[in-house]
């Protein structure tokens, strides 16, 4: 993976994939949409309410994701110095803050009429809330400053640290009183899902993924240009200050009562 480590290398992987992701994403959504509003069975219990999840469930799992690759890029960027773990993490941060608040308005929508309020403050609940803070605060951090380089460190350590919240918000259900229910997918004895419900299910996991990526080469492309933009800028400025010393006129020390 170290090669892909080079930006130019990188995009023109991107560049190749994204056409795929966006046309494949967007027909497994159509597929996704069909199979989820019209064709999977309501739940005995919550009636229709249940089609949130088809979009609850994918935009939870993949912001959690978006938060380990932004993790991870800070990582390379903190120890191996690659500045594309830094642009990764820039790009996937808004994404992944996008997602989260998806999921909890989505969960908030979902929780009315199966707990009768929108909000409680449950620990997987209260864990995400968290996650978006992060997400806010990675972004904070890395735009407070006028020169952007100033803030790539700092943002890092809190990616890198913020990882910690990743486990308690996939464990909470397991060791705190939550109303939240347990996972139905990754079970040890397998997804606890009827096929009708489990196949639409992945099938809007897939197409979100794949947005996802698409999303994540799009913002990539941009956050490269800024930097091209910047070294630009800062070459025409040293070149500038070089000028205007060559054009300086060479002085020397004045004699009082020359002349």
């Amino acid at each position: 993976m170290h090669r892909f480590a080079n930006p130019g290398r990188f995009m023109r992987v991107a560049d190749r994939l994204q056409p795929w992701l966006l046309w494949g994403g967007l027909a497994l959504l159509v597929a996704g949409l069909y199979k989820a509003l019209l064709d999977s069975p309501p739940d005995y219990q919550q009636h229709d309410t249940v089609r949130i999840l088809y979009i609850h469930v994918p935009s939870a799992m993949l912001a959690q994701g978006a938060y380990i690759m932004m993790a991870l890029g800070s990582a390379s960027f903190l120890i191996w110095k690659h500045p594309l773990g830094d642009l990764l993490a820039r790009s996937a941060a808004p994404i992944g803050a996008a997602l989260t608040l998806v999921c909890l308005i989505t969960g908030s929508v979902w929780g009315k009429p199966t707990w009768g309020t929108y909000w409680v403050w449950d620990a997987r609940l209260t864990s995400m809330l968290i996650l978006l803070f992060l997400f806010i605060g990675y972004m904070a951090l890395a735009n407070a400053f006028d020169d952007p380089a100033r803030g790539d460190k700092p943002a890092a350590i809190l990616a890198v640290v913020g990882i910690v919240n990743i486990p308690i918000i996939k464990f909470s259900v397991y060791f705190f009183n939550t109303l939240h229910q347990q996972s139905t997918l990754f079970r040890r004895e397998g997804p606890s899902m009827p096929p009708e419900m489990l196949t639409p299910l992945l099938i809007m996991f897939g197409a979100f993924t794949c947005l996802f990526l698409w999303l994540l080469a799009v913002r990539l492309r941009g956050e490269f240009a800024k930097v091209r933009l910047r070294a630009i800028r800062a070459g025409l400025v040293r070149r500038a200050e070089t000028a205007g010393r060559r054009r300086a006129p060479a002085g020397g020390p004045v004699e009082e009562g020359a002349g």
